[in-house]
């Protein structure tokens, strides 16, 4: 049996019944039919999971499918159908070295581009779901394509349609509507605008903005690299708690806070954890909290998927006792719970 230790950027998850890779269309859907009715896990990049010291009892596809089609218009931008597949930084990197603008801010993000959408992964002030056109499909209970629009994917903060209906929809592919340019639109996060030197509001290049992200990312313990444990991680393992105005309003001013539109308060989740008596460089067996970043839970060379589990789950209990405030796993848990 394959140990799932080997894709994951944690570096920790036992064995599957079955694994396979595909690298097409027709192999994904070959795959999961296989399947049948047993459960299967679908694998990316595998960056953004947390799978179990027992495995995984089924079968694991790991979707490698990286096909690009593209269609250029001087007025109306780029319109880009990748693979789910195709790593989500080489996809990144390659559309500003065609010119195009957009994605630069979330340079650096771990993962592929089948993935992006599940979670709406975002950055420096902006989501993927801004770009995305379409998704895609295979729908495991119907056994038939279906092309999500970008209304129907329900996109919010770290979620979408496909996460709330886990299990049923994979994806096959993403269509996104990028600006021709070499300018970005208007900074609006703070910390991206101080290391780029400018004001907020201000433009900047694309590649400078690319090459700023990369590294605050890097400075942040997330960018993965296979000679720094402390990079052993599955990026931020919590996402940032949306909560009403009156609980935003208990914190200490310190605390930063973003209003939202719907009149709730967007809070750091980094803040509450080092606010709460978690520090940097905190480890439980071979797990460690990033010695740059509090959200970053890494695998110090001997971790496994308890330790780690054990770890998230004493920051999450921290902040709850401290703030009351109950803290969400961002990471994918596999046959784990925390």
């Amino acid at each position: 049996m394959t140990e799932l230790s080997k894709y994951t950027s944690l570096r920790v998850g036992g064995p599957a019944t079955s694994f396979v890779q595909v690298s097409s269309e027709t192999e994904i859907i070959a795959a999961i039919e296989a399947a049948g009715d047993s459960p299967i896990f679908i694998m990316g990049g595998g960056t953004n999971v947390l799978v179990a010291d027992s495995g995984f009892a089924g079968t694991v596809i790991r979707i490698a499918n990286n096909s690009v089609e593209a269609e250029i218009d001087a007025c109306s931008g780029a319109t880009l159908t990748i693979g789910a597949g195709e790593d989500w930084d080489n996809f990144v990197k390659t559309t500003i070295a065609r010119g195009f603008a957009g994605l630069e801010t979330l340079s650096g993000i771990p993962g592929t581009v089948g993935a992006a959408p599940i979670q709406n992964i975002g950055a420096y002030g902006h989501e993927v779901s801004e770009f995305i056109t379409r998704v895609r499909t295979y729908d495991r209970e119907k056994k038939a394509i279906h092309t999500f629009t970008n209304a129907e994917c329900q996109f919010s903060y770290r979620n979408s349609y496909f996460k709330e209906h886990p299990g049923r929809y994979v994806v096959l592919d993403v269509a996104f509507q990028l600006r021709i340019g070499e300018m970005t639109t208007p900074i609006t996060y703070l910390e991206l605008a101080k290391k780029l030197g400018i004001e907020l509001g201000d433009k900047t290049s694309v590649t400078d903005c690319r090459t700023a992200v990369l590294e605050l990312r890097a400075n942040k313990g997330m960018l993965l690299s296979p000679d720094d444990h402390d990079s052993w991680s599955a990026g931020s393992f919590f996402t940032n708690p949306i909560i009403s105005q009156q609980a935003a309003d208990a914190l200490p001013n310190s605390a930063p806070k973003w209003p939202l539109n719907d009149g709730r308060v967007k809070v750091s989740a980094a803040w509450l954890i080092e606010n709460s008596g978690i520090h940097k460089g905190d480890e439980l067996g071979g797990a460690r909290i990033s010695t740059k970043h509090v959200l970053a839970l890494t695998n110090s060379g001997t971790a496994t998927a308890n330790d780690i589990a054990a770890l998230a789950k004493r920051a999450r209990d921290h902040v709850q006792k401290a703030f009351g405030i109950t803290l969400v796993a961002e990471v994918n848990l596999v046959g784990i719970e925390l």
